[in-house]
């Protein structure tokens, strides 16, 4: 019988990459289920799947990391503690300052900012950033970000006819082999650019093309975020579902009992060059 002999330093470095991913996952789980997060995030937590969705992007507590449009801050309250004592953690949030920013973003973008300054001891080193096409496409220093992060929002960039230029801000933000992460409702093949915007799900063919335009190469897909139960097919589209829950009362227990929407998550890497297959 052959036996295979492994060098030595072959078992340290798996061991100490094993113990590094492990280190990880259990700080992004602790954060998960943290007393700070704010009323009804951490129950979302089982449709969302934080851990294993950063830990497939490749996010590590000492890395620079740009969210885009962190929202009501549901990522920020993981990531801003995850990143606060070796990383950056840059929130690419809603131009106050843009024209084209509606008042309802404007006014989630003060609410953000409020509750990042009433908890310092968690959100002090988050780095507020604009994103608005075109007024204000720097997230964070060109070229410097390890992981942008990108988190059901896709279908509104289609929707004002920008989603273009926002995945160029993405990659220029990135640094040579640095990480996209994408995580968007996921429509069925073949459904139009129409139904996609109307509907909010938006296919993974049609987000590989604009990744692709601006210079991304993919790598890979994962299941982790998917949703058998939903078909994509509801009356208001993928906010019939909850959270959002538009319909009311009508059929709740029903589109409660489906969950969150199905959702696809990808992985880009920024090449060395622009355009290189490597």
């Amino acid at each position: 019988m052959k036996v295979l002999r492994v060098p030595v330093w072959v078992l340290v470095m798996a061991v100490g990459a094993g113990t590094a991913a492990s280190s990880t996952a259990d700080l992004i789980e602790k954060w998960m289920d943290g007393s700070h997060r704010a009323p009804g995030n951490a129950a979302r937590n089982s449709y969302r799947h934080p851990t294993e969705t950063l830990t497939f992007f490749g996010v590590e507590p000492s890395m620079k990391v740009v969210e885009i449009w962190p929202s009501g801050g549901w990522y920020t309250e993981i990531l801003a503690p995850l990143l606060r004592e070796e990383g950056k953690y840059y929130a690419a949030g809603f131009a106050l300052t843009a024209k084209r920013t509606p008042e309802w973003r404007k006014k989630m973008q003060r609410e953000y900012q409020h509750k990042l300054g009433a908890h310092p001891e968690l959100y002090n080193q988050v780095i507020v950033t604009e994103l608005s096409i075109p007024e204000r496409t720097e997230i964070a220093p060109p070229g410097t970000a390890d992981v942008v992060l990108t988190f059901r929002n896709v279908h509104n960039w289609m929707s004002g006819n920008y989603a273009p230029a926002m995945f160029e801000a993405m990659f220029n933000a990135l640094k040579p082999g640095g990480v996209l992460g994408v995580v968007e409702h996921r429509a069925k093949k073949g459904t139009s650019r129409e139904r996609m915007v109307r509907s909010g799900y938006v296919t993974e063919g049609h987000v590989k093309k604009l990744a692709k335009k601006a210079g991304f190469r993919f790598v890979s897909s994962s299941e982790i975020n998917a949703n058998p139960s939903d078909t994509a097919e509801h009356p208001a589209g993928v906010w019939t579902l909850p959270p959002t829950l538009r319909l009311g009362e009508k059929d709740r227990a029903k589109y409660l009992a489906i969950g969150e929407s199905d959702r696809m998550t990808l992985r880009f890497i920024k090449p060395e060059k622009k355009g290189s297959k490597r």
